[in-house]
């Protein structure tokens, strides 16, 4: 089979290839075409892949493209995760909200719907290729924001485009682990949007055993969401809430932690990754060795500014496999009918009651060869629901703003978020995004 990665040049991709290269099935992916626009960044990607597979009798073909078209030809998989403006648009998207005393945060709050318009246009113009090169691929998208954009595509390719995060997958395995089951062994509900979803059951050996960890609080300070959120509050909410929540349910903590840093996130990945880019340019052979040194930096680094300087990061995160090993066990499923549980974002139907039909929803599925299936959710109490309302409808919002190219629905969206605190910074927030993304300008001009 063949698997076309778009974003190939991008840092994450050989975390896939490694993937690949576990898979031992006869029906397997045996050629990867990496696809990007920067050609720089794809060789280096391409020297760190071929160094990966080096030591593997049956590692999958590489090949590297700048054009889409060749990169999606005979594709039985795509798998998408483009970062429009790179790692610079990113940074804007932060600076400018944090210059209003507002979160700047790649997903989100406002910074999100900015990455979302900047985004729209290019992934909707990829699932029309999809759609006219190789219309019986499946799509796995983990483009941020990537419930609005899994939503967007799926306008276009219908239920063949699946959104993946690794997050949630992170947050059932760290509360399994805290009362000593092994993850594997265990079920997990789960409802919400991407990066908003709270987990409110897990199943183990026939009962519901979350209850137990969220009464416990010398349990709960065992795990992240117990250190990040207290365990009084997580359990006045009776459910783990996911690690993004924290700039929800601690907005000023967050945003002053962040402007009280030396550099945002995107600020520390681009100075982080340029160096790499051009250090693997110059001695491409230790593409491998400087790629693993760079991860346990970034990784260690992830959403450092919900944590105090003298905590770090848990060794079982940084070591767990995330969206790779959904993303392989998605392929698996549906190439070879293995039928597999896990958390995506999926189109809602019914499955998570006061959203729309259509909207993109993050929750429990069975895959088999057909594609998802959503399971059954508890209905989220009222405060989630109406938070999960809101958001929903400013993704929509910001969908319809980029498919209509309009500066009012654009408005809308930011004042209508829940962390935009009113219609003037609205306007301003719009006004500054368009003056520091040119192609947002050019997007929104009747």
């Amino acid at each position: 089979m063949k698997l076309a990665i778009l974003g190939g040049g991008g840092f994450r991709v050989p975390l896939v290839y490694g993937a690949l290269l576990g898979d031992q099935s006869s029906r397997r992916v045996d050629r990867v075409c990496l696809y990007d626009v920067a050609a720089d960044r794809l060789n280096a990607i391409g020297e760190v892949l071929r160094q990966l597979g080096a030591d593997h009798d049956q590692a999958p073909l590489v090949e590297t493209t700048t054009d889409l078209d060749v990169a999606l030809e005979g594709a039985d998989f795509i798998f998408s995760a483009i970062r429009v403006g790179g790692l610079e648009g990113r940074t804007g998207d932060e600076r400018v909200a944090l210059d209003l005393g507002l979160l700047g945060q790649e997903t989100t709050g406002p910074g999100g719907l900015a990455y979302g318009l900047r985004t729209l246009p290019t992934a909707v113009q990829v699932a029309e290729r999809v759609a006219a090169v190789c219309p019986n691929a499946w799509v796995i998208n983990f483009t941020n924001p990537a419930g609005m954009i899994t939503e967007a595509m799926q306008q276009v390719l219908g239920d063949r485009v699946i959104g993946i995060c690794d997050s949630p997958i992170g947050l059932g395995r760290r509360a399994a682990r805290a009362l000593g089951h092994e993850p594997s062994r265990t079920s997990v509900a789960y409802v919400g949007l991407n990066h908003m979803g709270w987990l409110n059951g897990l199943g183990y050996d026939g009962r519901d055993v979350l209850p137990e960890l969220i009464r416990d609080s010398g349990l709960l300070a065992t795990i992240e969401e117990g250190r990040l959120f207290g365990p009084e509050w997580i359990q006045a909410l009776g459910c783990l809430p996911n690690e993004y929540l924290y700039y929800y349910y601690f907005t000023r903590d967050a945003v002053a932690s962040i402007k009280g840093g030396a550099e945002t996130r995107g600020e520390f990945l681009l100075n982080q990754q340029r160096a790499f880019y051009q250090s693997v340019a110059a001695r491409p052979e230790t593409a491998l060795s400087q790629w693993r040194q760079i991860r346990a930096e970034r990784d260690a680094t992830y959403m450092k500014e919900s944590r105090t300087a003298s905590e770090s990061r848990d060794a079982a995160d940084i070591e767990g496999g995330g969206y790779e090993g959904v993303a392989l066990a998605i392929m698996a499923a549906i190439a070879r009918n293995e039928r597999a549980t896990m958390i995506l974002n999926v189109r809602n139907g019914s499955t998570v009651a006061g959203l729309p039909a259509e909207a993109v929803v993050e929750v429990p599925c069975t895959v088999d060869a057909d594609g998802p299936h959503p399971l059954a959710t508890t209905p989220l109490p009222g405060e989630q629901l109406g938070l999960v309302q809101q958001v929903k409808a400013v993704e929509q919002l910001t969908i319809q703003a980029a498919g209509e190219h309009s500066p009012t629905l654009a408005l809308k969206a930011f004042a209508l978020h829940p962390l935009v605190d009113s219609v003037t910074t609205a306007r301003t927030l719009l006004s500054s995004y368009q003056s520091r993304h040119p192609e947002l300008a050019r997007l929104l001009r009747r």
